[in-house]
């Protein structure tokens, strides 16, 4: 590819009600090498763009019904990276250096070169393409550093799978034990489909009070429940255009079960207090753990509504199914867990490597995961960790960790902050900061050993 094609990959969407320049300001870009579609009206143009749209737009400032400005607007609420260039007339310029700073991306005052414009377009063209280019590296450094990883024969499909159902835009249903990674899933479902750039919303629907469920999950009126003077979007309506993940969707009560059904057939939420129903453009992907199929002969998911998810079905194996890859996950966790702890180094001992092989995992990526930070922090021993470290959160460990290490170098200092803050690469203002949360008295340190 020549640099030429390199920094114009891409196509100028031209509107401009006036056709005679409508058709010689893109007969002049073709001229130029530079790819362009030639709308009359905005409105025209703004049905062909979404978030994968892969150009720039060129647009006149004054046309009947919705104007320059207006469509800018529109443009940014898809996506506020499309670079937008602006015609105006001089009585215009003001307004133009308003939108600019606004986010648009330049502006020509009529009449202008056809240089001038295709110059214009190869620079908009190029930043457009280096933020398409940006957007699908994060997207393929997301999966592959994602704990959705393995090389088992069940989690190649599971990926492929993946990949598949998001194309499609199905609503989906998961299936999966507690720490299997169902909400990444829906995560990738959503990141891979075209509704990616668009509210990824998730509920979950253990957590949620049976009393408020229902103005939390459809929204409400002003003054249709208590203390809820102003009206308040749900999360089904905030999800919009996106997806809408509901994880235990058989904790939900059998009324608002019914409810969500109507949402999934009828594509509309009803808010409390509303006289209408509003419409919905969303994708459903919901979670329950275990076999769906026993739910619904337990009673605790409708029948009806399992049928209606059950468009496609995703079942996540739990760990003890594929035990090929708990050494590239345990590997992943491992280094996370020296980069977000600080740690220098780890030592695989046979007591960890035995664990890793002999344990059955039952609370699956999650627990391996957990394991992983303890194990590097030092606060695993052969035999499992105490009971009291088990019942804190990692983050409680990190800093239980961090402040027995602060001490334990203070003590062997004899309370000299210059020799903390050297063995500890920590600057003076810092290491102040993390003894005063942890309670540490540098002082005592100094008593302690006799020092001044």
């Amino acid at each position: 590819m020549s640099e030429t094609e390199t920094e114009t990959d891409g196509i100028i969407f031209f509107v401009d009600d006036n056709a005679e320049l409508r058709e010689a300001n893109v007969q002049a870009l073709d001229l130029e090498g530079l790819p362009a579609r030639a709308f009359a009206d905005a409105q025209s143009a703004l049905n062909a763009i979404d978030i994968d749209f892969p150009g720039i737009v060129v647009t006149d400032v004054r046309m009947p019904g919705m104007d320059g400005l207006e469509f800018f607007g529109r443009v940014r609420e898809i996506d506020p990276e499309i670079p937008v260039i602006l015609i105006t007339g001089h009585a215009d310029v003001p307004m133009a250096i308003g939108a600019m700073r606004n986010g648009a991306f330049e502006f020509l005052t009529k009449p202008f070169a056809a240089d001038h414009l295709a110059a214009a377009a190869r620079r908009a063209l190029k930043t457009r393409r280096l933020v398409v280019e940006n957007r699908q590296l994060r997207q393929t450094v997301d999966h592959t550093d994602s704990p959705l990883i393995g090389e088992s024969p069940q989690m190649v499909r599971l990926r492929e799978t993946i990949g598949q159902l998001a194309r499609a835009d199905l609503d989906v249903l998961i299936e999966g034990e507690t720490g299997t990674g169902k909400e990444l899933v829906a995560i990738l479902l959503h990141r891979q489909g075209r509704r990616r750039g668009r509210p990824f919303v998730a509920v979950n629907c253990g957590a949620l009070p049976e009393a408020i469920a229902e103005a939390e999950l459809f929204g409400h009126e002003q003054g249709a429940v208590p203390h809820g003077r102003l009206e308040r979007k749900g999360h089904i309506e905030r999800s919009g255009g996106g997806t809408l993940f509901l994880d235990e969707i058989d904790s939900m009560s059998p009324a608002v079960q019914a409810k969500m059904l109507r949402v999934l057939e009828e594509r509309e939420v009803m808010p409390l207090g509303a006289g209408a129903p509003t419409s919905i453009d969303l994708r459903v992907v919901a979670a329950a753990k275990g076999d769906s199929m026993a739910l619904v002969e337990s009673g605790r998911l409708r029948e009806d509504l399992f049928y209606r998810l059950n468009v496609t079905r995703l079942r996540i194996p739990p760990l003890r199914e594929r035990r090929e890859d708990i050494p590239l996950l345990f590997a992943h966790f491992v280094e996370a867990a020296i980069e977000q702890t600080g740690q220098e180094s780890f030592e695989m001992t046979d007591a960890i490597r035995r664990y890793l092989i002999e344990h059955d995992w039952p609370g699956n990526v999650r627990e391996l995961r957990n394991f992983a930070f303890n194990a590097v922090l030092g606060l695993w021993a052969e035999g499992g960790m105490d009971q009291e470290s088990t019942e804190l959160s990692l983050a409680d460990r990190v800093e239980r960790f961090e402040a027995s290490l602060i001490r334990e170098t203070l003590d062997h200092s004899d309370g000299d902050i210059r020799t903390v803050m050297a063995a500890l690469k920590l600057p003076r203002k810092t290491l102040y900061d993390k003894m005063r949360r942890h309670g540490i008295d540098p002082d005592a340190y100094r008593r302690k050993n006799g020092s001044a």
